[in-house]
């Protein structure tokens, strides 16, 4: 039954032997415990402790290793680790090599790095040492931390203390120095652990495949697969889908089909992420008929359309403003019995606005307020934006007074959101006074929000008033982006005086 994960079942069974008198041993008080830390109900499994106390059964090691892993799981890290501190303190039960990786595994999974770290020096000084499972419990951790100099070290380190490296160390410093660009360190490792009979697996094989696409070495990325196949090692549809999404992020979307019919003849099945990544790459390039056509593809080969794949669809069919056909297509993955996500809502809400649907627009917006889903300060954003862009600001500035009301705090995006709609229309002092109000309310402005409110005073002619915010951008260390360099060329090139209010440019000067 806990197989099964009828753990409520399995907890009314426990209660009916206790009334019924039949005999409890420590397998099924474990088997308790562990079915209340299951239902995140961890308390209600050291109450079972009683019973152990009542009867006269010892306490072992599985024990507290179930309750410990219940405490992580419900994020409950402090109880955790001072069960874990009177474990050893009282000597209720030596930790073993599971109770050490059951703290350091809840810890690193939790973002706790460093404590990951000095409780594998507080083993090292034990009787308990650390084995290979343990080792790779803190180089993934340091890996994912992007303390990746530690990692390498420590990987050298259990090396020379006779404990040998397998290939999830291996892999879990090749996902690290892939991740974080640093992908020529990898071809040493990958030697060293063929010198060590240890040889890459498919996993290890779609690490580095997605390292080199995130470089942008795609080509390289495919001759590694190439490479691997010649060694034997079989790539799956995780590696595929990895080259396929790398060749759309290029705009290649003919390499990226010639690999996703290579995966095909493979007799390796497509899954729903592989026609995502496609369709994705179709719309994202103006292909809607190619994305179409795949799209359509799925449930001939046996797979379901997920909402994800249906966002895409639907992105792509706002994109282009095809309106009309996206509604339609919006009412047929309802009927599927999907329900529109998060993601799905803000794609509609953009598409509208985008498309100058402002009615609709606000007509899905006041329906998802009502019912209190997706209401999270992004989704307002993308509201005031859009009104903002639609001259609709008087709207657009009522929903930002409102956000107080309701609970919400404006982010950055959203603070910058409404200054460029006062900018767009002028209203230039009202988007001073908004960058001090955000100040004040403590979010601080960024490069946006500068660029946002300089090109609104260039826009409208009113360079000499704005002095004072190229002084705050140098003070910042922030710089122009593209589009207010451009305007601001076009700007100088009928008043070349301008280029002595422009802080950068005295610093070049007296340089």
């Amino acid at each position: 039954m806990v197989n099964m994960k009828h753990y409520s079942a399995v907890l009314s069974l426990f209660r009916q032997m206790q009334k019924l008198g039949i005999p409890i041993n420590d397998f099924i008080l474990n088997i308790a415990i562990n079915s209340y830390c299951l239902i995140h109900r961890s308390d209600c499994g050291f109450s079972v402790l009683a019973i152990y106390l009542k009867s006269g059964i010892p306490f072992d090691i599985i024990t507290f290793n179930t309750l410990l892993r219940g405490l992580f799981a419900e994020n409950k890290i402090k109880d955790a680790v001072n069960l874990f501190k009177m474990l050893v303190r009282e000597n209720i039960c030596g930790p073993d090599e599971f109770m050490y990786s059951t703290v350091m595994n809840g810890l690193s999974k939790r973002g706790h790095t460093q404590k990951t770290f000095d409780l594998l020096r507080v083993m090292e000084q034990g009787s308990t040492k650390p084995n290979a499972y343990i080792y790779n419990i803190v180089i993934n951790a340091l890996c994912k931390d992007r303390m990746l100099d530690a990692a390498i070290s420590l990987f050298e380190e259990m090396k020379q203390k006779g404990t040998p490296p397998n290939i999830v160390t291996y892999n879990s410093l090749i996902d690290g120095l892939c991740k974080f660009g640093q992908c020529e360190k990898v071809r040493t490792l990958l030697s060293e652990m063929v010198n060590s009979n240890i040889y890459p697996a498919v996993r290890t094989l779609t690490i580095v495949t997605e390292g080199l696409c995130i470089e942008g070495k795609v080509e390289d990325a495919e001759e590694v697969m190439r490479h691997m196949i010649g060694k034997g090692v079989e790539p799956n549809v995780v590696t595929y889908n990895v080259i396929i999404d790398g060749y759309c992020l290029r705009s290649q979307m003919d390499r990226a089909r010639r690999i996703f019919d290579s995966m095909i003849d493979k007799s390796i099945k497509p899954d729903i992420v592989s026609y995502s990544t496609l369709i994705n790459g179709y719309c994202k390039n103006n292909k809607l008929d190619e994305a179409m056509d795949l799209f359509h593809e799925i449930s001939r080969n046996g797979l379901r359309s997920d909402i994800f794949t249906y966002s895409i669809i639907l992105q792509g069919l706002l994109d282009v403003g095809r309106t009309d056909f996206a509604q339609i297509f919006f009412v047929e993955m309802q009927s599927t019995g999907l329900k529109p996500n998060f993601c799905t809502n803000l794609i509609l809400l953009r598409g509208y606005f985008q498309n100058g649907l402002v009615e609709k627009a606000m007509s899905l917006f006041h329906k998802l307020e009502i019912q209190r889903e997706d209401t999270d300060i992004e989704f307002y954003s993308v509201v005031i934006n859009g009104l903002c862009k639609n001259g609709q600001l008087d709207k657009a500035r009522a929903t930002f007074e409102k956000l107080s009301l309701i609970g919400l705090f404006p982010d950055v995006i959203t603070y910058n959101t409404i200054i460029n709609g006062f900018c767009l229309e002028g209203l230039l002092d009202e988007a001073k006074n908004m960058l001090r109000k955000m100040e004040e309310n403590g979010c601080s402005p960024d490069n946006a929000t500068y660029n946002i409110i300089v090109r609104g005073f260039l826009k409208f002619g009113k360079t000499r008033e704005m002095t004072t915010f190229l002084k705050e951008m140098a003070g910042r260390d922030f710089s122009f982006d593209a589009s207010t360099v451009k305007l601001l060329i076009d700007v100088i090139a009928k008043d070349p005086s301008l280029l002595n209010m422009i802080p950068q440019f005295h610093l070049g000067d007296k340089k």
